[in-house]
């Protein structure tokens, strides 16, 4: 990727959603947007999402995943073989159990693809900007389906569908021009403790996801942002080393501000390739000011070279309200601006 200053600044996917789309949401719940209705909905959205990252400085944006909803939720409606089950709780706090689970019936598939490739040429229109495109790893979809039962003797074989699945996406999405792809999977975090061969199963399962995608590569892990909560205690990237070398991806994509920095020396570890630094505390509702960022970078440089180091928030922004999320980039980009001053770029 040429043109980018050193430490280029970048989102992790989700963009704050505008107060109207929730609107728009909810009036196709009730039936009355058309195909058309929603697809101007989504556009006009993706259109906002991209104008608040550019406006911001933002130098690799992303479209924002407007057309999504609460992460990988509109995903299933496209996987074949599955039932909804009753959401186990809807009174209270939302949270992680206040969202649907989903038996597996029969072999899981996706004739008509992820969805993926239209929201990519629909963005692509809109910006000649270099983007980031992103799509949910099989271990992250595998979250909300239960598979005893079902066709699959044990969950390997679940897995090993749903990476056929996305492999199938990010190649279909590499052939309509995509030429940098984030492969998300918070749920590498969700080990048992002292569970190395966990780990390198985790790692192989991307592996064997990005097989022949020929693109830039990035590999996106964190704790969890659903409803600005995390889904793992403790927050440690620690058991993750050091299987997590092995992920055949040109970026690393962690989650640091919410830590306070911690374990920034892992990646002393991490040789020859990228590391995309959290550098902002997505589910603190504070703005982050130029110099809290500064500050976090210098932390991060003395770990990292600084042509190996991107800064990004910790995770994406739909959990955020858009006035904080639109401050919160901009002071990251102000940050950014000022350690390049300071290193003479």
């Amino acid at each position: 990727m040429t043109g980018l200053p050193l430490l280029p600044t970048s989102v992790v996917g989700s963009h704050a959603l505008p107060g109207w789309v929730v609107l728009g949401r909810e009036a196709q719940a009730a039936g009355r947007l058309g195909p058309g209705d929603l697809r101007e909905l989504i556009e006009d959205a993706t259109r906002v999402a991209l104008l608040d990252q550019l406006e911001a400085g933002i130098d690799v944006p992303a479209n924002g995943e407007m057309g999504r909803e609460s992460f990988t939720l509109g995903f299933f409606g496209r996987l074949t073989g599955l039932r909804a089950l009753p959401t186990p709780r809807r009174l209270g706090v939302p949270n992680y159990d206040t969202h649907p689970p989903y038996q597996v019936v029969e072999r899981l598939a996706a004739p008509d693809g992820l969805g993926l490739v239209e929201e990519w040429r629909m963005t692509r229109r809109l910006t000649d900007r270099p983007l980031r495109a992103t799509c949910p790893g099989p271990l992250t979809l595998s979250i909300p389906l239960r598979h005893a039962g079902g066709p699959y003797r044990d969950r390997d074989g679940l897995l090993a569908d749903l990476a056929a699945v996305v492999n199938a996406e990010l190649r279909a999405l590499v052939e309509a021009g995509a030429d940098f792809i984030q492969v998300d999977e918070p749920n590498f975090v969700m080990l048992r403790a002292g569970s190395p061969d966990e780990a390198r199963e985790r790692v192989a399962f991307f592996n064997r996801t990005v097989e022949g995608v020929r693109a830039r590569l990035a590999l996106h892990v964190c704790f969890g942002n659903l409803s600005n909560k995390p889904f793992v205690t403790p927050r440690e990237y620690r058991p993750l080393f050091p299987a997590l070398l092995d992920a055949r991806c040109d970026q690393l994509v962690l989650e640091f501000a919410s830590r306070e920095m911690a374990e920034l020396e892992l990646l002393k570890e991490v040789a020859g390739r990228e590391v995309a630094v959290g550098v902002i505390d997505v589910k603190a509702y504070r703005a982050e000011t130029a110099e809290d960022v500064a500050a976090r970078l210098r932390l991060a440089l003395r770990a990292v070279a600084p042509e190996r180091l991107w800064v990004v928030p910790d995770c994406g922004l739909w959990e955020t309200p858009r006035a904080s999320a639109v401050a919160k980039l901009r002071a990251m980009v102000a940050g950014a601006r000022l350690v390049r001053r300071e290193l003479g770029l």
